[in-house]
Formats: C-alpha cells, sequence, structure tokens
C-alpha cells in the first residue's frame, strides 16, 4: 500500500457556518496531511479556502493501492465529511482529485 496526499477542489454555493466548519475538519482530521512526513514537508493545510471567491480545495491523505484508488478514497471521503458537515452535493460540488504527493511504506 501507498500513502496518497490527494487535493480535492470544490466550490460552496452556500455560507459555511462556524458550526459546518467545525464539524467538516473534525470529519477530515483522520486524513489530515499535516501529520504525516509528507504533510510537515509540504506545510499543508487540511482545508484552504481562496479569498475572494467561494472555492475551496481539501488536502487529504489516504492509503491506497493505486493512484486511481487513492483518488477515490479522497473523494468518498470528502463527500462523507461535507454531508457530516450539513452540506450536499449540490451546495458543495467537488471537482476531480488530484494526486500531489506520494510516499511508499
Amino acid at each position: 500500500m501507498t500513502l496518497y496526499v490527494v487535493t480535492v477542489p470544490g466550490t460552496l454555493l452556500t455560507e459555511l457556518t462556524p458550526e459546518a466548519r467545525s464539524e467538516l475538519l473534525r470529519a477530515l482530521r483522520p486524513a489530515d496531511p499535516r501529520t504525516t512526513d509528507l504533510g510537515v514537508e509540504e506545510d499543508l493545510d487540511i482545508i484552504t479556502f481562496y479569498s475572494g471567491s467561494s472555492a475551496f480545495a481539501l488536502h487529504l491523505e489516504v492509503e491506497a493501492a493505486d493512484t486511481a484508488g487513492g483518488e477515490r478514497e479522497a473523494l468518498a471521503l470528502a463527500s462523507a465529511a461535507l454531508r457530516s458537515a450539513g452540506l450536499s452535493p449540490e451546495s458543495a460540488p467537488l471537482g476531480d482529485p488530484v494526486i500531489t504527493g506520494i510516499s511508499s511504506k
């Protein structure tokens, strides 16, 4: 298995309340790349909001057998975290995940 840091872009079409943001961060915490060598080296935050825009990017670390599996795992994790924060796929659509780091165990 290989560790992947995957960036999942998205757009908020509704306001993210402080409570929803806290829940989103809680749900994503297990995949936070900052707790790993890859994340520390790249100084990655788990979520980036782009000023003056409703766009955001989630930076997640997942373990998978290949890059396609890593992308699927990250997208599933991101979708589940957004749902737990009360955001539907319609209110926070996600883009295509991109592998931004790889580390073999």
